[in-house]
């Protein structure tokens, strides 16, 4: 249950996270005299930080510890305690939490291990501490993790064994992983990174990360938010409460998410099934919140650096100052690699730095101020450059030769960045690589004190540059609105249920065909034949051509074995395809039941639409091009269900073979409403059969406004365990 949610009659309230994260006193138990032990580092952490509170160290025998009065029991200690940090032996912490229970302790960190990691008995254990805390309406971190911190200046609290005390700043920053923990506020200090709060999640029995989204949302310290994750969680509440971060609050998320390599348990059947597989679903549900989804740890900081420090940039412009010609020209590639322009100096610009530069160097974009460049021209030219309405961002590059000195350079930076803005219209951010470490230090230094932020090579400084302007983009998109559609749910389930009463995973394409129509998306006319003769009397009926295919559950793809005839125009041509279906199926040992005769659809654009249940994100919608742009180039697009109509018109955009759509080279463009409206359809369809494990529109046959677009194959695959019906939400 959410911490700001209303508990259900008779459940117990659950504490707010304020208990953890701002407790107005802390008890650690299991406080310890003894050199190097974790109650002894974690005690002399909160009282080195400057805790702004009574801190109560809990030890049953020493009357004393690190020069405060000890406590025998938690329940010994005479004023009330907020916090407890837990660090006793594992058999004796569920003791221990029952007393903090009947003190009133609201709030929990239990840095001891050996619960669920270790095993059954572990979590069964695990899962009464899980119990107690629930029972009494308390908050717990852990168990197994490293503590929390909070470095508000009315709260300074330092809950953890970390050997690094954080500077004080505005990022906050959970993590699945304690051992990561302490090289994250290590390296945080090592490059002048600014935290707010740190929690260490451990294993997550009680307080997720999806309730620390929640509180740092509101929370004023915290303007950027990192993760680390391992899993989800909750998946849905996890994009809800991101979309609330990044949207309503205008907070950036940045995440690393490992097991990027993990397969599914099964393998998919379905095209769309497996392009989703992987770590498409992870990238799908980032990229429909709204967080920025990072690499490596490494880019975490390099980009953690950008948004903790700089406005975002009003548009994707960058203008690149460099004092050596090779650092520009990489900068160059990287930026427009990562999807920012050139910006195109205006007339003035140029002017202002010729006047202020020697005739040597190149007032285009990137600005080469040449290796004689000085404190001044640095000074000068970025504030050119921020005055610029032309220009979005400023990426400075400095390469520090013997005869300049990299402090002066620095702060000519930063007084050109403060007299830029000043001029500018719209806050845009400057960021700087200073390159060559030994001469730059004390540059970068006065760099970091103006929250610039800096790099050791350009191809960092461009990414972050990028990743600022496209979630500047994101959070600008209008959201669109979810549809609704008159459909047919009984006969769709009807169709379901006769195939679960049957004990069957897969719908034959009739059923599919049909169930695809029960929600108002256009089918070609189809029909089950058993002789070349009724094939003909279809095709004299419908109008040639027709196509002709097997119909054999054992073949899941069957243009891979020669298993659709195509372009039949005649009486001959049907009988000799009927041969040669019968040929294969023999050759594969399949006994035929016949075989699917089709009016052939000619002209317009393949397409696949599709639908995938995941475990970690619910089901994905995906759309892409057919033919070749799916069996090779894997030309899709996939959205966390439900989609809007604007998800569906970006879905379309992202596809490199989007021109296709629009007409290329002459060809008509198809009528993207009708393409748009059967996504949207399908989308409903998932909603109200989340027992559908993989669905293929494929080929979804897009035609020329004034024809009707169709979908002409369908496979759909049943979850054996099936599902519960999820409710549409209302307009994002």
């Amino acid at each position: 249950m959410s911490q700001r949610e209303a508990a259900p009659k008779g459940v117990v309230q659950k504490a707010s996270l304020d208990a953890i994260l701002r407790p107005s006193s802390v008890a650690v138990i299991g406080a310890s005299r003894r050199e190097g032990s974790i109650g002894r580092e974690i005690l002399r952490n909160l009282i080195q930080f400057g805790f702004q509170g009574p801190v109560y160290p809990v030890h049953p025998k020493s009357r004393h510890v690190l020069s405060l009065r000890a406590w025998p029991s938690v329940e010994d200690i005479p004023d009330p305690v907020d916090l407890a940090i837990v660090v006793v032996p594992q058999p004796l912490v569920v003791d221990v939490v029952e007393q903090c229970a009947r003190k009133g302790v609201k709030g929990l960190v239990v840095i001891t291990a050996g619960f669920r990691e270790i095993g059954p008995e572990g979590a069964a254990e695990e899962a009464r501490l899980q119990e107690l805390v629930r029972q009494h309406g308390m908050c717990m971190v852990g168990p197994n993790c490293m503590g929390v911190l909070n470095t508000s200046p009315d709260v300074r609290l330092d809950a953890s064994f970390a050997a690094t005390q954080p500077l004080v700043g505005n990022a906050a920053f959970a993590s699945q992983s304690g051992a990561l923990g302490e090289v994250v506020l290590a390296t945080a200090r090592d490059v002048s990174l600014g935290i707010s709060q740190f929690v260490s999640l451990g294993n997550k029995a009680d307080v997720s990360g999806n309730d620390l989204l929640e509180w740092w949302a509101t929370d004023p310290q915290t303007q950027v938010v990192l993760l680390y994750l391992e899993s989800f969680g909750n998946p849905r509440r996890f994009a809800r409460l991101a979309r609330e971060v990044t949207r309503t609050h205008g907070k950036p998320i940045l995440a690393v998410k490992s097991g990027r390599t993990r397969q599914g348990a099964r393998a998919a059947s379905s095209h769309t099934g497996s392009l989703a597989g992987g770590d498409r679903a992870a990238s799908a549900l980032f990229a429909h919140s709204g967080v920025v989804r990072c690499d490596t740890v490494q880019e975490l900081f390099d980009k953690a650096l950008g948004f903790s420090n700089q406005p975002l940039p009003p548009g994707n412009r960058v203008a690149i100052l460099t004092n050596a010609g090779g650092p520009g020209i990489m900068a160059t590639d990287a930026a427009v690699y990562f999807g920012l322009e050139m910006a195109e100096l205006s007339e003035e610009t140029r002017a202002a730095l010729a006047a202020v530069l020697p005739p040597e160097a190149s007032v285009a974009n990137p600005v080469d101020m040449i290796a004689s460049a000085n404190p001044e021209q640095y000074r000068a030219c970025t504030e050119i450059l921020l005055a610029d309405p032309g220009v979005d961002g400023v990426l400075t590059i400095f390469v520090s030769p013997v005869v300049t000195d990299p402090a002066a350079v620095a702060e000519g930076i930063v007084a050109g960045a403060k007299a830029g803005r000043e001029r500018a219209s719209v806050p845009k951010p400057v960021l700087a690589c200073f390159m060559g470490r030994e001469h730059g230090d004390r540059g970068i230094a006065i760099l970091r004190e103006a929250r610039i932020p800096t790099y050791p090579f350009p191809e960092s400084a461009a990414d972050t540059l990028a990743s600022m302007a496209r979630f500047a983009r994101w959070r600008a998109l209008e959201p669109g609105e979810y549809r609704s559609f008159e459909v047919d749910r009984s006969r769709a389930r009807a169709i379901v249920e006769r195939a679960r009463a049957e004990g069957r995973e897969w719908l034959g394409v009739e059923e599919s065909l049909a169930l695809v129509e029960a929600y108002g998306i256009p089918t070609v006319p189809m029909r089950r034949v058993s002789t070349p003769d009724e094939a003909i009397a279809f095709a004299e009926q419908v109008g040639y051509p027709v196509v002709l295919k097997v119909d054999a559950t054992e073949v899941v793809h069957k243009s891979d074995v020669g298993g659709v005839q195509v372009d039949l125009r005649s009486p001959g041509e049907i009988k000799g395809a009927f041969w040669d279906l019968n040929e294969i199926l023999a050759g594969r040992g399949i006994e035929g039941r016949g075989h699917l005769v089709q009016k052939m659809v000619t002209g317009g654009q393949e397409t696949i639409i599709g639908a995938v249940g995941d475990p970690t994100v619910g089901h994905l919608i995906m759309f892409g091009l057919g033919g070749v742009f799916v069996e090779l180039m894997r030309d899709v697009a996939f959205r966390v269900h439900p989609v809007t109509d604007l998800d569906v018109r970006r879905m379309m955009a992202e596809l490199k073979g989007a021109p296709l759509l629009h007409g290329h080279r002459g060809a008509p463009p198809v009528d993207v409403a009708q393409l748009e409206e059967a996504i949207l359809r399908l989308d409903q369809l998932i909603g109200d059969f989340p027992e559908i494990a993989e669905m293929d529109l494929n080929p979804f046959v897009a035609l020329p406004e004034g024809r009707r677009s169709a979908c002409v194959d369908a496979r759909v695959r049943l979850d054996p365990t099936g599902g519960k019906p999820r409710r549409r939400r209302g307009a994002r």
